[in-house]
């Protein structure tokens, strides 16, 4: 069923709606992809904020507005928009997970500081980790130094205690 302009108009300003909220964009084939499969996807991306979206190319290199050097209509396939709205590592980091898992799914690129990116630089985000583990390395990194220099400063105090207590059980053991 063909859209009459102002529908495909009100999908052009949604689709902008979403880019200038956007982190990120991921251009994914979804060509043999189970009804299932796109509805375990959605409530996947859903949960980190993300957005999933069936377009045509015509729709999404126009709602693009040509800010950018590749021409969508090249992309292979049926394809979907995933778009990051809090961080830039989410979008990717699922869509690789689940394209792992589902052959169906395929990353052909994505939009990243409003410059096409190829699928590899789509691949190496999604392998980049999250902040709340680059928060944990951190954390960890900057504790590792206070907690060596404990260890060792007790581990004198109780060698020196160890030592003592041989001494006292020696003295008692010489006395009895």
């Amino acid at each position: 069923m063909a859209l009459k302009k102002e529908q495909k108009q009100k999908i052009i300003e949604k689709i902008k709606n979403v880019l200038e909220k956007q982190k990120i964009a991921v251009f994914v084939s979804i060509a043999g992809l189970k009804t299932k499969d796109v509805s375990d996807l959605r409530k996947k991306l859903k949960e980190k904020n993300c957005v999933f979206g069936v377009v045509k190319k015509t729709l999404l290199n126009i709602a693009f507005d040509k800010n950018f050097e590749a021409d969508i209509k090249n992309l292979k396939g049926e394809i979907a928009l995933i778009s990051g709205i809090d961080d830039e590592i989410s979008a990717p980091k699922i869509a690789n997970k689940f394209s792992l898992n589902n052959k169906n799914l395929e990353i052909l690129g994505g939009v990243f500081n409003n410059e096409f990116i190829g699928r590899e630089k789509v691949i190496i985000l999604a392998n980049i980790p999250s902040k709340q583990e680059l928060l944990a390395q951190l954390v960890g990194t900057i504790k590792a130094p206070i907690s060596n220099f404990t260890n060792v400063v007790f581990s004198n105090i109780k060698g020196l205690v160890y030592t003592l207590n041989s001494i006292k059980n020696n003295k008692e053991a010489v006395n009895q």
